[in-house]
């Protein structure tokens, strides 16, 4: 029988204080059972002599301290999981959100997992296919591999996210592959538009959704990206599947973390957000990638919006140490008409080599890679010389790069939305773009492919 204890002292938004306690321990379950019989949930978060503080996940509008009965339940957060989790829809504290039936577990996971112990780690070496060209062709994503999107506010990030999750395969392998997809703080319009993508393209068969709403507790945004990572690990490590991994948006994770902090009366780091935001970021970024032995892996895709365009704002600046790179979405080439507007300079997938090459891709990916970012440069160059001069004033060779950067945003990086390139017809395009400059400008190219592919 769990003891009941009447001794809430104060309450301060979503934080309670109970008093006079025993053996009660951190991250322990809560049930408070308001006045009117109505249990709502919630979990210690600090301990101190015989106080807990106490974070609600449905909020304590209508707690009435003296008549409130507080449980403790002896467990942390869990999810229960089995194969039976594929194909459904959750809320952000787990609950089914699609009117379908609780999921009978094979056995319980505390969401709060453990990072991968770097020892253990199996080094990220396969290419997954998204079947964009921006990414498959100049920034790779890599089994086990962490690349985020980086994005802002008004970008079509949605619609390029949720074109990964339904296209994503790894090449030259029959291993089972599935999506887990989290959603954080998204409005209904856009949860909407998630499951009935899902839903119409099938990709729904092989992916587990967990939507946290805007309307729904800041709390259970704390909570979702760890139920996600947690039914991914399950995917990966005992049902051996290849996992892609997507949560968007951090953005709105962080900002419950500051909310909460605050609450806390925690003495605030940078732009008010708590001093342990980079730690509290890995311990979710660190679930994912590839153990040895296990023939499973996790690759994590996190979408973030940065606040004002902000490459150096804590989010993405903090994101961009723990991770593997970065695929930044284009406000200039969104106005440009471009999807997705997937700007490759600043990308960055620093694992792109290991994943790419002969019997991986082709062998000369890597090289056309580097040619085509360095004619592009060279491009944007010319193009910004135009603005100031006059096209009048530009060499030949600079309009023959002005004419290539120009068709390598309408051919490359254009295409439609349901358009799945292969890496083939990507390195295709990429050649037939190389071909609009002299060959003795193609100095990143080997002789062996350009006698191969450039006269073809």
């Amino acid at each position: 029988m769990l003891k009941e204890y009447l001794t809430i002292s104060s309450v301060s938004g979503p934080l309670v204080v109970v008093e006079k306690i025993s053996d009660v321990k951190y991250s322990e379950l809560v049930e408070v059972q308001f006045g009117d019989g109505e249990l709502r949930r919630g979990k210690v978060l600090e301990i101190s002599d015989d106080k807990a503080l106490v974070q609600m996940f449905e909020g304590t509008i209508g707690l009435d301290v003296l008549n409130a009965k507080v449980r403790f339940l002896g467990r942390t957060q869990e999810l229960g999981v089995s194969p039976d989790l594929l194909g459904r829809v959750f809320d952000g504290a787990g609950r089914p959100r699609d009117n379908g039936p609780q999921i009978i577990a094979q056995k319980r996971l505390d969401i709060n997992g453990n990072p991968i112990n770097p020892n253990a780690r199996a080094y990220p070496s396969e290419f997954i296919q998204t079947g964009i060209s921006t990414i498959d062709g100049m920034n790779p994503l890599v089994r086990g591999q962490k690349l985020p999107l980086f994005s802002a506010a008004g970008l079509p990030h949605n619609r390029l996210t949720a074109q990964i999750a339904r296209q994503a395969k790894v090449l030259g392998t029959d291993e089972k592959f599935a999506v887990v997809f989290g959603a954080m703080g998204i409005t209904f319009e856009e949860s909407d538009f998630f499951i009935r993508d899902f839903r119409d393209t099938g990709a729904i068969e092989r992916s587990i959704l967990f939507i946290n709403l805007a309307n729904d507790p800041a709390i259970e945004r704390i909570s979702t990206p760890r139920l996600t990572l947690t039914a991914a690990e399950y995917l990966a490590f005992d049902l051996d599947m290849h996992v892609l991994v997507i949560l968007t948006d951090m953005t709105f994770y962080c900002e419950s973390l500051r909310e909460i902090s605050a609450a806390r009366k925690e003495i605030p780091g940078r732009r008010g957000y708590p001093g342990y935001l980079y730690t509290d970021l890995a311990s979710l970024y660190e679930r994912a990638g590839r153990i040895k032995d296990k023939k499973g892996s996790i690759t994590f895709l996190p979408v973030l919006t940065m606040p004002e365009d902000d490459k150096t704002h804590p989010i993405p600046d903090l994101t961009g140490y723990i991770t593997e790179g970065q695929i930044i979405v284009s406000r200039e080439l969104h106005r440009k008409g471009i999807y997705p507007p997937v700007d490759v300079l600043p990308s960055l997938s620093r694992l792109k080599d290991k994943g790419i090459g002969r019997g991986k891709t082709r062998e000369d990916h890597s090289d056309v890679l580097n040619q085509l970012f360095a004619c592009y440069a060279k491009g944007k160059e010319a193009r910004e010389l135009a603005v100031i001069l006059g096209e009048a004033a530009l060499s030949d060779i600079d309009k023959l790069y002005l004419k290539f950067a120009d068709q390598f945003e309408d051919t490359f990086v254009r295409q439609d939305e349901s358009e799945d390139r292969a890496i083939l017809d990507t390195l295709a395009i990429g050649w037939e773009l190389l071909r609009i400059i002299p060959r003795s400008e193609l100095k990143r190219v080997r002789e062996e492919y350009l006698n191969k592919y450039y006269t073809v």
